[in-house]
């Protein structure tokens, strides 16, 4: 990260200690004014002291932790099972039409007889039985 682009003009290529003991108003977009307001509500007149403070620690923290925090258990639950709903109601491999001119198919495919020959089981042992049949000829 570049350090000018978070510091004022007037601050431009100080080392990080002395941003640190800057006033607050050195960093980029809080005024004299902001810098006023902050010193009246929390007591704090310079950067260090402005990280230092434990609302700020807290707030860094809530939200780190927020980023990282996983489903509690019933919530991964009903995730799951909305999931595994739109699964079985559009199952991924139903093919969807790119052409909006396709409404359905008027001729069904042709089909292999699945009750005889599932999936060339058929062509398959044929083929295994010719290659056993290769081995023992040689």
């Amino acid at each position: 990260m570049n350090i000018d682009t978070v510091v004022d003009n007037k601050h431009l290529g100080k080392c990080f200690k002395d941003l640190a003991d800057a006033p607050i108003s050195a960093l980029r977009g809080v005024s004299e004014d902001d810098a006023k307001a902050l010193q009246k509500a929390f007591n704090v007149t310079t950067v260090r002291e402005l990280a230092s403070l434990n609302f700020v620690k807290w707030a860094v923290a809530i939200t780190t932790l927020a980023d990282e925090e996983q489903l509690q258990p019933a919530e991964k639950a009903k995730e799951e099972l909305l999931d595994d709903a739109v699964e079985m109601t559009f199952p991924a491999s139903d093919p969807i039409s790119v052409d909006s001119g396709i409404t359905r198919i008027e001729v069904a495919p042709d089909k292999v007889d699945a009750q005889g020959d599932h999936q060339h089981a058929n062509k398959v042992e044929a083929s295994t039985e010719s290659g056993k049949e290769k081995e023992v000829a040689q």
